[in-house]
């Protein structure tokens, strides 16, 4: 599960027909949905909405070495970054297991982190520990809050509320009074984070709803992302997962989290190994559970096959036009037409879903043709 802390309640519960998430939910503090979580999706889909997700946790890391100094820890080549860039980015342990997964934006001298809620606190003590002699000072960053706009409205949305759409995956501009907006590559092509000050989230509210975006929930945001088969830390992942099993591996360009040509860092034998000679022994593929059983599996169960476990479960989520559906790290060895079952529900691999495995990988090739194949 993902890590909990306490979050106080969004100011934007008080918009008219916001349903609050569980107090279970990683996406506690704010709306799940306003009354009509499925037409919110469609809606995302086909004109623009905005999302509140403003209890992200948010850390700043200011100083003159600051990328240079998180490029050497961090698995993502960032050393370079423009100002108003930015990328994805994991902390992994020595092991190449993934610790956290962040997304990062250099803008005007300040480096900006938003990650979960449950993992801040730790990144941000992870970061302090590392600094050493390096002139970067990693703090907390909760001055701004994340409101995120999505749908092929979403520019016209943004500029009618005095924000102009940054046209290329990660890139960020300054907005007037603080903050900043940014263009994320998922859950669809047409994704924006405003990251504004949090005093200021209300306004910025009012004038994105004004311009045309419809509210919507955390719900919404959860449905459009496990149909892009797009990861999340502590609900996707656990404590054994590698970044090849949940397609993190990719520099900026690609939209991944992982640079397989950068230097040095923790966890990069793992990544390696696995690139240049192994296969990951799971990978993230989309289920289909059956809607007519009572209830959904819970994240973190057991997924089965003839009784025995063939992998673990981890968001569950109704969406518009698939039904219920989930994401899941399955054995890479189980065919995709295998009989699923996971808690109450019979379940079924999305082909689409699996990662296609053609390339031959450098060390494997080099192997073989030492043995003369």
């Amino acid at each position: 599960m993902v890590d909990k802390l306490p979050v106080s309640p969004s100011p934007l519960l008080t918009a008219p027909g916001a349903v609050r998430a569980p107090d279970d939910s990683p996406d506690a503090g704010v709306a799940w949905h306003h009354g009509d979580p499925l037409g919110e999706q469609r809606s995302a889909e086909r004109s623009a909405v905005v999302i509140d997700r403003s209890h992200r946790f948010v850390l700043a890391v200011a100083g003159a070495e600051r990328l240079t100094w998180l490029h050497t820890i961090s698995s993502q080549h960032i050393a370079a970054l423009a100002d108003g860039e930015g990328a994805e980015n994991l902390s992994l342990d020595v092991n190449g297991r993934v610790e956290h997964h962040f997304v990062q934006t250099d803008l005007a001298g300040v480096t900006w982190i938003d990650t979960e809620t449950g993992r801040g606190p730790d990144l941000l003590s992870f970061l302090t520990k590392m600094v050493f002699w390096a002139k970067a000072e990693p703090r907390d960053g909760n001055e701004l809050a994340v409101l995120t706009v999505i749908g092929p409205d979403a520019p016209a949305a943004l500029e009618g509320a005095g924000a102009a759409a940054p046209t290329e995956p990660y890139a960020a501009a300054a907005l007037a009074g603080g903050g900043f907006v940014r263009r994320m590559p998922w859950p669809t092509d047409s994704s924006f984070d405003l990251l504004v000050p949090r005093e200021q989230l209300t306004d910025w509210w009012a004038r994105l709803t004004a311009a045309g975006a419809a509210p919507a929930g955390t719900w919404a945001f959860e449905a459009l992302r496990v149909a892009a088969l797009r990861p999340r830390l502590g609900l996707d992942t656990d404590e054994r997962t590698i970044p090849h099993e949940v397609r993190w591996i990719g520099g900026p360009a690609e939209h991944g989290a992982v640079h397989l040509e950068k230097g040095c860092y923790r966890g990069q034998e793992t990544v390696a190994r696995v690139h240049n000679l192994g296969k990951p022994p799971r990978h993230l593929v989309l289920l289909h559970l059956d809607g007519s059983a009572e209830g959904r599996p819970e994240t973190g169960d057991p997924v089965t096959a003839g009784g025995r476990t063939v992998g673990r479960v981890g968001t569950v989520i109704d969406h518009h036009e698939f039904g219920p559906i989930a994401l899941a790290l399955i054995k890479r060895s189980i065919p995709i037409d295998t009989e699923l079952v996971t808690g109450p529900c019979a379940a079924s691999i999305d082909p689409d879903s699996v990662p296609t495995e053609e390339t031959v990988q450098a060390g494997r090739a080099a192997v073989e043709r030492l043995r003369g194949r």
